[in-house]
């Protein structure tokens, strides 16, 4: 009888330390404190700037009736996504540079992972509905409006968000049913899939599965779809006897897919791999990268190399000036 209370007394110990886990610490890049007020300081510059340039080229859209068009519609969709990507993540982490209470809620952890898996895979989708839509644009240009219209291209930016909750739900509630029993420490600055499969003290074989599927069949749709877009609109360039028409779609088109491919491969490096592989300071980089940076780069990448959208921006600066 000894042997058996001393054996239900130890798993009693073991459920309490399972389910006793009410918050994480979120133990970041390092201790130093001099380098935390450093990324401090740098983080909250890229935070800012990605908010002025995100919303001031949803303002730009709004404001400007050149812009009033499907192109222009999805990329103040993008820009709005891109603020609220960036916001999910950075407030929390701007805090904890500066306290020494880096704690997470267990619920606040799981909103978190959450909200940012939502708006990534969204962000998916509609990079890959921006793609269709610039086909169309090129294919037929005089009938672009014709076969854009908002009951064309507002079921695609709804459906781009329903496939980001979907899919965001499958993995928050897969990951949070897992134990935390070993640690509380998340080697991480925000609450990301691969470094909470890593800390669980459960069995994460289907966890992986699902992450490595899933992800891989948001990666190979969006993908495809932009692929497959891009090569119509190369046929459609072929076609064209104007260098100045071919070298506005260069210019449009470019823009695009340096963002596409840029968010896309920091993705399938983070999540295309076994949790067991996680490197943590490495993978952190990354993470922040397609989180924090791509965000604050995007306004930049649609823009400088867009003739409506720094005319838009000329017109603006020159009511306020007057």
């Amino acid at each position: 009888m000894e042997g058996f209370s001393s054996d239900l007394e130890i798993y009693r110990i073991q459920q309490k330390n399972v389910s006793g886990v009410t918050v994480f610490i979120l133990i970041g890049f390092t201790d130093d404190f001099d380098l935390q007020v450093f990324l401090f300081l740098l983080f909250l510059g890229i935070y800012l700037f990605t908010l002025i340039g995100n919303l001031g080229l949803v303002v730009l859209v709004i404001g400007d009736p050149r812009l009033h068009n499907p192109m222009y519609y999805f990329l103040s969709v993008l820009s709005v996504l891109d603020a609220c990507y960036s916001t999910v993540v950075t407030p929390k982490m701007l805090v904890n540079f500066l306290s020494e209470d880096k704690s997470i809620s267990y619920y606040g952890c799981a909103t978190q992972m959450l909200l940012f898996v939502t708006l990534g895979t969204t962000e998916c989708f509609l990079l890959a509905a921006m793609a269709y839509d610039r086909y169309v644009a090129i294919y037929n240009p005089l009938l672009y409006s014709v076969s854009m219209p908002p009951r064309v291209y507002l079921p695609l930016i709804i459906a781009s968000y329903i496939s980001g909750v979907l899919h965001a739900t499958v993995h928050t509630v897969a990951t949070f049913s897992l134990s935390f029993c070993a640690s509380n420490e998340i080697r991480h600055v925000f609450c990301d899939i691969p470094p909470l499969l890593a800390l669980s003290c459960s069995d994460t074989h289907i966890n992986e599965l699902l992450l490595f599927y899933l992800v891989g069949s948001v990666e190979i749709v969006t993908i495809l779809i932009v692929l497959i877009s891009y090569g119509f609109i190369l046929l459609a360039i072929l076609r064209m006897h104007s260098a100045g028409g071919r070298q506005k779609v260069f210019s449009t088109c470019g823009s695009h897919l340096t963002g596409v491919s840029i968010y896309h491969g920091t993705i399938l490096f983070t999540y295309m791999r076994p949790s067991s592989s996680y490197a943590s300071n490495h993978d952190m980089i990354v993470s922040i990268f397609y989180t924090i940076v791509i965000p604050m780069l995007n306004p930049i990448i649609y823009s400088l190399r867009n003739k409506d959208v720094k005319e838009a921006m000329k017109k603006l600066l020159r009511e306020i000036r007057s």
